[in-house]
């Protein structure tokens, strides 16, 4: 269906009750934030900029991806990047700024020395490297905005078309840096999108005010919304409806996808390269390093693993459960001794862990393979465990016979109740006998990290005898 370019508002049938802005509307809330309503420019460059620095770091983490070139047009998108870099610099990231317009009497001359004082280097197109994707992570995409007319002239044309071309990183199976782009697309109609189909193609589009029409044809991962500065006259006037920006937060992402489309959730892979000299020697401690890793994102349940077992037979299950510990000695869990997953390890030994974190800072997607033999700890072991967990789960353990068939649960929870009423008094409550741990002592361990065209990364460790003794072994395997 094609686009309505002259009503003041477009519902996106894919992002549910989302409204997007014609070029002519834009620029008449532009004027009309700087006119009537007070606003000057630098103050709207001062929040646009903070909103899009502010969206590079939900999406990408600083200690993995923090080298950003920073590539500046002659206009107030220009500004805006100038301000991000900014701000990302104090986010911790590494910025670099190509300004196309770094003059001494360039408008925006007090951002440049405010970029200067933090010791942010400037390049010239010339300075730029051929080959971004090695010194650069991040490419933020600032040289046109809303008020963009015509075709681009020289050298704006030379440098989107070069932008553009990272885009080919499929066919040439190299890693090309990850493009932000404020507002618009630099070289995209802003009603009508990238025309020719051969422009830019961001990864991640931050829309100023509200998304404008060529929104609809952005087809990458992220979308956010910026500026949070319209004021409720302007938005009922224009009809504009987006996110609610949550909390004090200065972006809200945008879904791109609606319900029926499965096929367009899967995120774009554009973790940074794992390389085998980042690996440490021992797996366990590489393991922990990524655990911590998880840990520090804030992602839910990071311990939480799929066991998978198999009967003498071989026929397989698996399920979820809580990692416990990890040391040197292997990696401990805790369950019913009666359960299925205990029943098949006492016929089959041999088990495998799985544990996937996925959109660590949104971006890094990291799952890791553990492989070995499995036995009980001790009970000692299992003894010191037990009083750890909440009375609730105390409780359950003795009153649930795990995998067996049940016919009323009320009996569970009648039961539970009991036990719960006769341990009120605090006394301790003791372990049942069929409640204990595991421990998988690992023998091959796969580390796995994503990358674009999934072309991932893999490294294998696994034992080798060496000299009468075991030693690890790394081997990267194919993706």
């Amino acid at each position: 269906m094609a686009d309505r370019v002259s009503s003041s508002v477009d519902k996106s049938q894919s992002s549910g009750t989302i409204s997007y802005l014609s070029q002519r509307e834009a620029v008449e809330i532009q004027d009309l934030l700087t006119g009537t309503l007070g606003f000057s420019i630098d103050q709207l460059m001062e929040l646009e900029g903070l909103s899009v620095a502010a969206s590079i770091a939900e999406v990408y983490r600083s200690s993995d991806c923090n080298r950003v070139l920073v590539i500046c047009g002659i206009g107030n998108n220009g500004g805006d990047g100038l301000v991000a870099a900014r701000h990302l610099c104090h986010f911790g990231f590494k910025p670099s700024v190509c300004y196309l317009d770094c003059q001494p009497k360039n408008p925006f001359a007090g951002l440049v020395t405010q970029l200067e004082s933090l010791s942010i280097p400037f390049l010239s197109v010339e300075d730029l490297p051929r080959d971004l994707s090695k010194e650069f992570d991040i490419i933020v995409d600032a040289i046109f905005g809303v008020s963009s007319h015509g075709e681009p002239r020289r050298p704006l044309d030379g440098i989107i078309q070069w932008l553009a071309s990272l885009n080919c990183h499929d066919q040439t199976h190299k890693r090309s840096p990850a493009i932000v782009s404020v507002d618009i697309p630099s070289g995209w109609n802003v009603d009508e999108g990238d025309i020719g189909g051969q422009g830019i193609k961001p990864d991640t589009l931050v829309s100023l005010t509200a998304p404008k029409h060529c929104a609809k044809k952005f087809g990458g991962p992220h979308h956010f919304l910026g500026g949070r500065f319209v004021p409720p006259p302007v938005a009922a006037k224009y009809k504009i409806c987006v996110p609610a920006f949550p909390g004090t937060s200065m972006c809200a992402r945008i879904e791109q996808t609606s319900q029926d489309d499965i096929s367009g959730l899967r995120e774009k892979d554009v973790s940074p390269e794992l390389l085998k000299d980042q690996l440490m020697a021992n797996p366990i401690d590489q393991f922990c390093k990524w655990l911590e890793d998880a840990v520090n994102a804030g992602l839910p349940e990071p311990r939480n693993c799929a066991l998978s077992t198999a009967d003498k037979n071989g026929k397989p299950s698996s399920r979820m459960l809580l990692l416990r510990k990890v040391d040197q000695d292997g990696f401990v869990w805790l369950t019913n001794y009666e359960s299925r997953k205990a029943r098949e390890i006492s016929e089959n030994p041999c088990a495998s862990l799985l544990f996937f974190w996925g959109g660590l800072n949104q971006q890094i997607w990291r799952q890791v393979r553990v492989e070995g033999t499995v036995q009980k700890t001790s009970d000692e072991e299992s003894e010191k465990y037990f009083p750890g967990r909440p009375g609730g789960s105390q409780i359950a353990a003795i009153v649930s016979k795990q995998s067996t068939i049940i016919h009323a649960k009320h009996l569970l929870h009648q039961k539970y109740e009991e036990l719960e009423a006769k341990f009120s008094d605090g006394n301790l409550i003791p372990r049942p006998e069929n409640w204990g741990g595991y421990r998988l002592k690992a023998n091959l361990i796969e580390f796995w990290q994503g990358q674009p065209c999934r072309l991932h990364d893999r490294f294998q460790y696994s034992l080798k005898e060496v000299e009468g003794g075991q030693v690890w072994h790394i081997d990267q395997l194919a993706p």
